[in-house]
């Protein structure tokens, strides 16, 4: 068989876009990709709120476009998605709501009454997961107290991967990564935590059942199978989170080998063998596989920020993005701080309240200093995470970089500067998907898929004087959000 024949397509449940790829198992190369975007909606101020129809149609369109480009069948379909996301569906699997995402913050007052108290901090030892108002524990709490007869109705809650198998399969399953990341599964004994259930306020048959990131699905619905263009007895892999499976996908399973992603959120991860939580719950673990956990931190600010920034800030065409980033990052360095919490922040401090700023502006500051400063932010933040992560998971000898970000190489030695550690980036935008691909050559039992494990890596080095400057200008970063997180 040649390589265009036998491949598997890996698809990405990202927050602004479905990314599918069709990746060759003999070379490990990516054959072709297929990228399709959504909107996220903010009816009210805090919500953030998705349509799942137009993720699962953004899906469907990605898997048809890589089959039909091949020729010929998949050897399997494996997924990836976003996590935190949540939805109430009725007993004739009508949806009661939009899906609701990890940058809602409705949830709040809800997160901030459990997360200090005995039952809180437990839930948060069995399960890995902060309580915060990303967590689907916390919206369920939200949707109970605030829509009590809209919670009456609901049969079900899944997220956005739940419902899509649900519609190509007709049952609810999810996978124990994304599972690990509501809040509500315990990461020890494999099932829905007792404590987080009850503090939801449901039972675990609301809940899709858990299963290995590994489990292989068959018997795909005969009219699907024919909107997608493949056998209904193509094997899908249920996969996991994206977090997960970008560290899968950068090949940073080692000791000491850290990943940073940064797409419309950003998060630093780290993998090990046993759980580990942090004393102090800056910090989520997530289960990958029955030996493999991932601990890290996530900033809710990434690429969003400079969407932000450009559409309504600058109001210039979101086209312009590439362009203005290259522009900052030719500006003076330092001259503005910019604390980048647009929408709260998660790690490592876990406040909703949060609010961004642009502190020491003036007249001579132009769109090109915004937009370094901004860039300036998110690199401050995710080193933030850096420290208790060490101190937590052990040392990081090695970082790999994935996700949108690096299409920006001045972004990314901007990044090294920052850390005063090299940045290794293997592939550009698809670790999330090479990842999927990877767990399903797993399943299958198919050997190494070739290549992946010796890809060819750039290295940025940091710039060391640079590095002098940044950590005098992280401190500051340090103490101004400090003072304005207080008030």
């Amino acid at each position: 068989m040649s390589d265009n024949t036998s491949y598997i397509i890996g698809t990405d449940i990202g927050t602004g876009s479905a990314k599918t790829i069709r990746l060759g198992v003999y070379s490990g190369a990516v054959l072709g990709s297929f990228q399709q975007a959504y909107p996220t909606l903010h009816p009210a101020p805090g919500y953030a709120e998705q349509d799942p129809e137009a993720l699962l149609a953004a899906v469907k369109a990605g898997i048809r476009e890589m089959a039909a480009a091949a020729g010929g069948p998949p050897l399997a379909i494996a997924l990836s998605s976003a996590m935190h996301s949540i939805m109430a569906v009725a007993g004739d699997d009508t949806a009661l709501t939009p899906l609701i995402i990890w940058a809602d913050n409705r949830s709040e007052i809800q997160a901030l009454a459990l997360r200090d108290t005995p039952e809180g901090i437990n839930i948060y030892r069995q399960t890995g997961t902060p309580v915060h108002a990303m967590s689907p524990l916390c919206k369920i709490r939200w949707l109970r107290e605030q829509q009590p007869a809209l919670f009456a109705q609901a049969a079900m809650f899944p997220g956005i991967k739940e419902y899509i198998l649900h519609h190509f399969f007709g049952h609810y399953i999810t996978d124990h990564s994304i599972a690990s990341a509501t809040g509500l599964f315990n990461i020890a004994t494999r099932q829905w935590s007792d404590e987080a259930l009850t503090a939801a306020g449901i039972r675990a048959h609301q809940l899709p059942a858990p299963v290995p990131a590994t489990h292989i699905l068959t018997g795909l619905k005969p009219a699907v199978a024919a909107e997608l263009g493949i056998p209904a007895d193509t094997p899908f892999i249920v996969g996991g989170s994206d977090g997960c499976l970008a560290q899968l996908g950068s090949n940073a399973l080692d000791t000491g080998h850290a990943t940073i992603t940064i797409g419309t959120s950003s998060a630093m991860r780290m993998a090990g063998l046993q759980p580990v939580t942090d004393a102090e719950r800056r910090l989520f673990t997530y289960l990958l596989t029955d030996d493999i956990y991932i601990t890290g931190g996530a900033s809710n600010n990434g690429g969003v920020l400079l969407q932000w920034l450009v559409r309504d800030f600058l109001k210039q065409p979101l086209d312009n993005l590439q362009s203005l980033i290259s522009a900052g990052l030719q500006a003076e360095a330092g001259t503005l701080i910019c604390l980048p919490y647009l929408q709260g922040e998660r790690a490592p401090i876990w406040n909703s309240h949060a609010t961004a700023a642009f502190i020491g502006i003036q007249p001579q500051h132009s769109t090109e200093h915004f937009m370094r400063a901004a860039l300036e932010g998110i690199c401050y933040a995710l080193r933030s995470i850096r420290d208790p992560l060490a101190a937590t998971a052990g040392a990081i000898h090695k970082i790999s970089v994935s996700g949108g970000f690096t299409a920006s190489p001045g972004w990314i030695q901007l990044l090294a500067d920052v850390f005063g550690q090299s940045m290794h980036v293997r592939q550009q935008q698809d670790a999330s998907a090479i990842g999927a691909v990877m767990l399903a050559a797993e399943a299958l039992k198919l050997p190494p898929i070739a290549g992946l494990q010796h890809q060819h890596e750039k290295i940025y080095t940091p710039d060391m004087d640079r590095h002098v400057v940044y950590n005098q200008r992280y401190e500051r970063f340090i103490r101004l959000g400090e003072v304005v997180l207080k008030q």
